[in-house]
């Protein structure tokens, strides 16, 4: 008969520890200080069982088999279970029995500053072109014939016929055939044509094969779309005639009108979003980066200019649009103070948990926050935390066990798998002290990275120097000498450890060297984008099997995932933190 009682203990004790795991996450309870009662299960009855990848959480799927990333066994998880590992998820009753009572801090509310404004969009005039011709002559052929075609850079425009060239040519040869290849006199004539910005190709092939070319190809000096074109076939051009005007749309101009009673709540650097009917589904972003000095006698208007990346071409110029520009006040509050039973402390280190705004059920996020000194009953707020959210003030510690045993997000567990960027150590804002002048080089140097990924996702060590070169050239040519303090000592820093690792990188022939000193080079560009901005939005991608499951970060114009750290052996193993705007 003993091991039947030995049976019936062990059942006894499983039994126990299923009815306090009930009581703690499905168990009855009251409320919590603030009213959670809108917070109601996603389904009743029994719930859907999700499988999940204990490698990949971002695979769900409502059957067992097996992860398409890296091919291990799919695991059960709770229905209630956020796939955010910042987010803990509780009922309603658990939220009760652990007695979670939560504040609004410091409500920034009615403290906003925001411009109605409209406008339109127009071409960046730092982008616009003139395309001429270097040679004189009749045009024989145009390969380029209307108005918003696109033309790339060394594209064949058009053929000229040419009698001054004609002649320079016959007088090259006739100098090689008297006085040889090396006079004086030859060596002027070649000059003449090299003056003409003819290619050292053509001038080549003329002093070999003595051979008069008749015609000549003009090529585009830069590329861009065709705002006006001035020529047809059969018209005469001197040399020095502007044959097409070109335009680089890739970026534009958002000209908007503010009233003359306005001006004193704008600033350069202050944030705009504006729709066009064009696009009516999306809200676009800019920041203010020159203000008219003259206002408008007719209108008593001034004109903000804002700049807006277009790749995508969508946006075009003389569009309209309507935005509301948050003026620099909009931003300045006063200090914010958090409770100090919000507070959870692990060294120097200070966590709390803020209330999930929209969830259907009791949600909370973690997020690590910066402290000065205990004023009274509160803490003062250097980073972390604005006005208006809500952080739990009793229950605090509870929620942050259950998250450590669920393996999310805690005190003591910070390298998980984050969707988020509120884990991470804040990083400086420099984005209104820098000028217009360093922003697009640091835009130039962001654009070579890109490339620099590129090739990694290829698995291409030829590429990837070649792009680390690139990337090394336009980090040295960008004039940080307007930078002051702070600031200047921050890009110093990051500008140093980034020159070191590009030349590790373009050194090294091997592709796994390369990719653990672009390690290294990504986690100084996500620093340096997030302190000082991006043209573009970037997204923070994170693949945590890279460096033997030591995980790695990188950044990307595109939310699909390409790794860059195992290229087609495991091009879609990852997943998205963060989005830099």
């Amino acid at each position: 008969m003993k091991p039947i009682y030995q049976i019936l203990i062990l059942v006894l004790a499983l039994a126990l520890g299923l009815g306090g795991g009930y009581l703690l996450f499905g168990g009855g309870g009251e409320s919590s200080q603030h009213d959670h009662s809108e917070m109601t299960d996603t389904a009743e009855g029994e719930a859907e069982t999700i499988y999940t990848c204990s490698m990949h959480p971002q695979i769900r799927q409502p059957e067992p088999g097996l992860c398409p990333i890296c091919e291990m066994d799919l695991i059960p998880v709770g229905s209630n279970e956020s796939s955010d590992p910042l987010v803990f998820t509780m009922t309603k009753e658990a939220a009760g029995l652990a007695n979670i009572q939560t504040t609004k801090i410091g409500s920034q509310s009615g403290q906003r500053v925001e411009v109605s404004v409209s406008g339109r969009i127009a071409a960046d005039e730092r982008r616009l072109a003139a395309q001429t011709t270097h040679v004189g002559g009749r045009i024989e052929k145009l390969y380029v014939s209307f108005t918003g075609e696109q033309v790339r850079a060394g594209q064949r425009l058009a053929t000229v016929y040419s009698p001054e060239l004609i002649t320079a040519q016959q007088e090259l040869i006739q100098a090689i055939e008297f006085r040889g290849a090396e006079s004086d006199l030859a060596e002027a004539a070649r000059k003449k044509l090299a003056y003409w910005k003819l290619s050292e190709d053509f001038i080549q092939e003329v002093i070999n094969t003595r051979e008069v070319q008749e015609t000549i190809d003009v090529l585009a000096d830069q590329g861009g779309t065709v705002a006006d074109r001035r020529i047809a076939v059969g018209d005469y051009v001197q040399r020095g005639d502007v044959l097409f005007n070109l335009v680089d749309l890739s970026r534009l101009w958002v000209l908007l009108d503010v009233y003359e009673a306005d001006l004193a709540k704008v600033s350069v650097g202050d944030q705009v979003r504006f729709t066009t009917t064009a696009i009516p589904e999306r809200i676009f972003d800019a920041r203010i980066r020159f203000i008219d000095p003259l206002i408008d006698p007719q209108t008593r208007t001034a004109r903000a200019r804002a700049e807006i990346s277009n790749r995508s071409g969508k946006l075009k110029p003389d569009m309209l649009v309507k935005g509301t520009i948050i003026g620099s006040s909009a931003m300045a509050a006063d200090q914010v103070v958090v409770p100090a039973s919000a507070v959870l402390w692990t060294g120097k280190r200070s966590v709390v948990y803020l209330v999930e705004p929209g969830s259907s059920v009791p949600s909370f996020r973690f997020r690590e926050i910066v402290l000065g000194e205990r004023v009274g009953n509160g803490y003062p707020v250097k980073s972390g935390l604005r006005g208006g959210e809500e952080v739990v003030t009793n229950g605090a510690f509870v929620i942050d066990a259950a998250a450590q045993l669920n393996n999310q997000a805690s005190m003591m567990n910070r390298d998980v798998l984050l969707e988020g960027s509120e884990g991470k150590p804040s990083v400086p804002d420099y984005r209104d002290e820098a000028d217009a002048g360093f922003q697009n080089d640091f835009t130039a140097m962001t654009e070579a990275y890109i490339a620099l990924k590129d090739a990694f996702v290829a698995t291409d060590a030829t590429a990837a120097r070649e792009a680390a070169t690139t990337m090394d050239q336009r980090l040295r040519q960008i004039d940080a000498d307007l930078l002051t303090g702070a600031v200047y000592s921050f890009w110093q820093q990051q500008k140093g450890a980034l020159e070191t690792h590009l030349d590790n990188l373009i050194t090294s022939n091997n592709v796994a060297e390369q990719r653990q000193q672009f390690e290294f080079i990504s986690a100084l560009m996500i620093d340096l984008v997030r302190a000082f901005g991006a043209e573009d939005t970037l997204y923070v991608q994170h693949c945590p099997m890279a460096f033997n499951n030591k995980g790695a970060d990188w950044l990307a114009y595109e939310d699909q995932i390409l790794n860059p750290y195992f290229g087609d052996k495991m091009l879609r193993c990852g997943v998205v933190q963060d989005s830099i705007q």
